[in-house]
C-alpha cells in the first residue's frame, strides 16, 4: 500500500496536492495511526476543513509538545482508513472502493461528521445490498444514523424474511441483540398490516367505484334508455345500442324488470327489489337537480327527508360522501378529451 505521503511526492500536482504561498506544499504536521501500526502523514489544515472533528482533535492541547501530532484511527482496517484519508484530500472515491470498504467508510464518515462521503457510502450499500449482508448493514445504519438505508434494509429483510433467517447474521443477531430482532419483527407486522389496510382499502374504493358507477347508468336508463330499458315516453322500437357501461348497465335493467314486476316488494320481502330502494334512494341523495331528474322517486326521496325534520343517520351520509368522492376520482382520472366530452354533455355515459 502507498502512503499518501508518498503519492504526493511522487505527484506534485495530484488531488491530494495541499500547495501554500508561493505554490510550495506545507508541511505535513499530522500522523494518523491505523489498527495495523500504519502511519499516514497529513496536513492539518486539509483534515480540519474536510472534518470539523478532526478539526478539534487537532486543536486541543497535547500535554507534550511533540513536533508531529498523532491521531489514531482504530478498529477498521488500515486500507480503508487510506481510502478515508485520500477522500479527506480529493472528495473521490472509487465505486470499487466503496465497494470493499463502503461499511466502513459508512462508519468513519459518521464518527468524523464528513457528509459527502456518509451520502456516498449509503447510496452504494444500498445498491450493494444482498440476503446475506442486509443484517449487517441494518445494525449499520442503526448506529450511524443511516435511516434512508435502514428502512431499505427492513425491507429487503421483510420481503425475504425465510432466506435471511438462515444466515450467520440472523443467527448472531438473535443471540447478542435480540432488540433488534424484537424492531425487525414489529417492522414485519406493521407491515403486514399496512397491506391489510391498503388492501382493505382498495377493496371498498371498487365498490364506491361501482356505485358510482350504477348511480351514471341508473340516470342513463331513465334519461335516454339502452337496449330494453328507457323512460315511460320513449317508442320502445327505438331502443339504443348497448352503452359504453354495458355490464353494470345491464345488470341494472334486469333489476330495474325485476322490480317492476315484484309481487312481494310491497311488503319488503324480496331482497333484489331492496337492493333497488337503496339504489333510488343513494341516487336522491346525490342528485343536485331532483325537479327536473328523471329517475323514479328522486323527488320523492327528498321531500321524505325535508318533511322528517332530520338528515340521514351517520353511515348513510359516509356512504353518499364515498360515493360522490369515487365519482370524482374517476373523472379525475379520465383521460383530457374524454372529461371535456363529459362537461359537455354531463348526460351521456
Amino acid at each position: 500500500m502507498v502512503s499518501i505521503a508518498a503519492e504526493m511526492k511522487v505527484k506534485a500536482n495530484s488531488p491530494f496536492s495541499c500547495p501554500g504561498e508561493g505554490g510550495e506544499m506545507p508541511e505535513l504536521d499530522v500522523q494518523i495511526i491505523t489498527s495495523g501500526g500504519l502511519r499516514i502523514p497529513a496536513h492539518s489544515s486539509v483534515l480540519a476543513s474536510a472534518s470539523p472533528v478532526l478539526g478539534s482533535m487537532i486543536k486541543r492541547p497535547q500535554k507534550h509538545r511533540i513536533s508531529k501530532q498523532k491521531i489514531p484511527i482504530l478498529g477498521v482496517p488500515p486500507d480503508a482508513v487510506s481510502v478515508f484519508m485520500q477522500f479527506l484530500y480529493s472528495f473521490e472515491c472509487s465505486e470499487k472502493q466503496l465497494e470493499k470498504y463502503g461499511i466502513h467508510l459508512l462508519a468513519l464518515s459518521h464518527v468524523y461528521l464528513v457528509p459527502l462521503l456518509k451520502q456516498r457510502c449509503t447510496r452504494a450499500l444500498s445498491e450493494g445490498l444482498t440476503i446475506e449482508n442486509v443484517v449487517d448493514v441494518l445494525q449499520l445504519a442503526r448506529l450511524c444514523d443511516a435511516p434512508d438505508l435502514y428502512l431499505r434494509c427492513m425491507k429487503l429483510l421483510s420481503n425475504n424474511f425465510k432466506a435471511v433467517e438462515q444466515t450467520e447474521g440472523w443467527k448472531f443477531l438473535q443471540n447478542h441483540d435480540p432488540s433488534v430482532e424484537l424492531q425487525i419483527l414489529q417492522f414485519m407486522d406493521e407491515a403486514e398490516s399496512r397491506k391489510k389496510r391498503i388492501r382493505r382499502h382498495r377493496q371498498e374504493q371498487g365498490l364506491y367505484l361501482q356505485l358510482s358507477e350504477a348511480m351514471d347508468c341508473l340516470e342513463h336508463i331513465c334519461t335516454e334508455g339502452c337496449t330494453s330499458v328507457g323512460p315511460y315516453d320513449m317508442d320502445p322500437s327505438k331502443n339504443m345500442d348497448p352503452c359504453s357501461k354495458f355490464s353494470t348497465c345491464h345488470g341494472l335493467q334486469l333489476l330495474i324488470k325485476h322490480f317492476a314486476a315484484c309481487n312481494k316488494r310491497v311488503n319488503g320481502g324480496c331482497l333484489r327489489c331492496k337492493r333497488m330502494w337503496q339504489l333510488l334512494r343513494l341516487h336522491s341523495s346525490i342528485c343536485d337537480y331532483p325537479d327536473e331528474c328523471r329517475v323514479p322517486l328522486c323527488r320523492q326521496f327528498k321531500l321524505k327527508v325535508q318533511q322528517d325534520g332530520r338528515g340521514a343517520d351517520a353511515r348513510w351520509t359516509l356512504l353518499v360522501r364515498k360515493v360522490v368522492s369515487a365519482k370524482t376520482i374517476s373523472c379525475l382520472t379520465l383521460p383530457k378529451q374524454k372529461r371535456r366530452e363529459n362537461l359537455n354533455n354531463p348526460k351521456s355515459s
